[in-house]
């Protein structure tokens, strides 16, 4: 009994810290939810949120106050927007390191499912690196499912490890199922964030694949320098990786000498690559090499 009463005193500290920096993201046709990112007033949500009546935003803090706020920018392949509230002294909620995100987590979900502010609910991270097709055929890659409830108006809402770190934006649940959500990981809300931040818009290159991420056997893993790679499934034809050589069942090791271990490594290097021509480093049937790929402009709803 003392270890419940334990977990369920560090369950209320943390909702209690965590709690100031949730947000209701209010707009003429809808509710959901949000996070303050800065103390100067970016906050995260989810780009469904936003979209349906972008020009009259408004940000309800913690305390019933409301602000009025702007929109900064969105990101269809990751359903991310970012917002700008009036204001500042915000308080914020840091991203966990997403290395230390491990399947069987406890995690908590807060938000404003059906306006009802600032609702709680616990479960764990009950798989990762889940890939979603949305019905307009847009793919949310490297996403996090939970069992924690997750319901209409939670979108855009933190999931929180015990320590009150972001571990993802909840984003979407199965509508036939139950418990089973799932969140758009901090490792991708943190660098599309920043770009939206800085931009206004996430600018990506497009090699024209299917991909995912594989673990590789230990031996392989040693002598490569890392635990995981991103398999190629498919080339388009065509397409810049179809120019460059690429084939299926290759192995995307780094991008201008990054590594690439997960779907999101390979976008987010592409996004953050200013040159036209980016270098590909490649595992095929055990040998290495290496091969430049001129990628054109991204299409939105494509994997890669």
């Amino acid at each position: 009994m003392k270890f419940l009463q334990q977990l369920s005193e560090d369950l209320e500290n943390l909702v209690a810290r965590a709690s100031p920096a949730v947000v209701g993201v209010e707009h003429a046709r809808g509710h959901g939810t949000g996070l303050f990112l800065t103390p100067d007033g970016y906050v995260l949500t989810n780009r469904h949120v936003v979209m349906r009546s972008p020009r009259k935003l408004r940000v309800q803090l913690s305390t019933g106050e409301e602000r009025g706020a702007s929109l900064v920018g969105v990101d269809l392949p990751t359903d991310l927007a970012v917002v700008r509230a009036e204001g500042d002294a915000f308080p914020t909620l840091p991203l966990a390191d997403p290395e230390k995100v491990r399947v069987g987590q406890l995690v908590v979900a807060i938000g404003n499912p059906f306006r009802l502010e600032q609702s709680v609910s616990l479960g764990m991270v009950s798989a990762i690196n889940r890939s979603i097709t949305l019905p307009n055929d847009v793919i949310l890659e490297g996403m996090l499912q939970t069992d924690a409830a997750i319901n209409p108006g939670n979108s855009g809402g933190p999931l929180l490890n015990t320590q009150g770190q972001v571990v993802g934006l909840n984003t979407l649940v199965l509508p036939d199922a139950q418990g089973i959500g799932f969140a758009v990981s901090a490792a991708t809300a943190a660098w599309v964030a920043s770009l939206l931040i800085q931009r206004g818009k996430v600018e990506r290159k497009f090699l024209g694949i299917a991909a995912t991420a594989v673990a590789l056997e230990a031996g392989l893993a040693r002598d490569i320098g890392q635990p995981r790679a991103v398999r190629v499934l498919q080339v388009k034809p065509g397409a810049p990786a179809d120019d460059a050589g690429l084939v299926a069942e290759d192995l995307l090791l780094s991008i201008n000498g990054r590594p690439v271990q997960s779907v999101d490594d390979l976008q987010r290097l592409m996004a953050l690559s200013t040159a036209d021509v980016v270098q590909l480093d490649v595992l095929r049937k055990g040998r290495r090499k290496t091969t430049t790929v001129r990628a054109h402009p991204r299409l939105e709803s494509a994997a890669a």
